[in-house]
């Protein structure tokens, strides 16, 4: 019986990870139409397109569904019409959430990212009542083994970025909505393709939360994470690393 349950668990964890990726393939691909609908399919002429590709291509995505994507937005494939939109909410603890979608449905979209609020203590609120609480801001990603920190953040301010921060995990160099194409395409001739480049939601100042405001906060987040239109979620919460290891057991 131990080893029949042994292997309940394994398949229920597969199961959950294929359907994790097939969630990140689905993101991608919006993301993928939505760039090469607004510009030019030609990555080389079309800095969002370009980002978009490298993000698959990090993500493992084949380079078939990369293909299609591209056709679908260019050849009259896919009549969806994708619209971005933008949520702004607060969670247990005073934590506030931004979440950005691409859509479809925006009455479905709402819905789901209202509920995903409420059941987890948290609210949705105006458009701007939170996001005066961060920045938006360019993030490039490079992985650990592109260079030191000190190589790293030397190309980063001859590119002309605003700041670096590396850890064990890699280096993200952090730029001006502005400069975030020239930035990254210097950056790229520099070090290589990025692991991510992307506009982000940057909070100005955490909000530390702990006991079961944290365990709220980080359900709420992966709730969003999960839903099938959200393409990114930005939190400014400070939840202690154990938790956070905790919680992903």
């Amino acid at each position: 019986m131990a080893g029949h349950s042994q292997f309940k668990n394994i398949m229920h964890r597969k199961g959950a990870q294929d359907a994790k990726r097939a969630r990140l393939f689905a993101r991608l691909t919006r993301e993928i139409i939505i760039a090469a609908r607004e510009g030019l399919p030609d990555p080389a002429l079309n800095p969002r397109l370009r980002g978009a590709m490298a993000s698959a291509r990090v993500a493992n995505m084949p380079r078939d569904n990369i293909e299609r994507a591209i056709k679908r937005a260019t050849g009259g494939e896919d009549s969806a019409l994708y619209q971005e939109v933008r949520y702004e909410g607060f969670a247990s603890g005073g934590v506030a959430i931004i979440v950005e979608a691409l859509t479809d449905n925006r009455n479905r979209t709402a819905s789901e990212v209202r509920t995903a609020f409420a059941k987890h203590g948290g609210a949705l609120a105006e458009t701007g009542s939170v996001s005066h609480q961060f920045v938006r801001a360019g993030s490039i990603v490079f992985p650990v083994d592109v260079g030191t920190a000190d190589a790293i953040f030397e190309a980063a301010v001859d590119a002309g970025a605003d700041d670096v921060q590396s850890s064990a995990s890699g280096h993200e160099v952090l730029c001006g909505v502005e400069a975030f194409n020239t930035v990254r395409d210097a950056l790229e001739g520099r070090l290589g393709s990025p692991a991510s480049a992307r506009l982000i939601w940057r909070p100005l100042m955490d909000v530390p939360v702990s006991g079961e405001a944290a365990v709220a906060v980080l359900e709420l987040l992966d709730m969003l994470e999960d839903t099938d239109d959200v393409q990114q979620v930005f939190a400014n919460c400070d939840i202690a690393d154990d938790v956070v290891r905790r919680f992903g057991t």
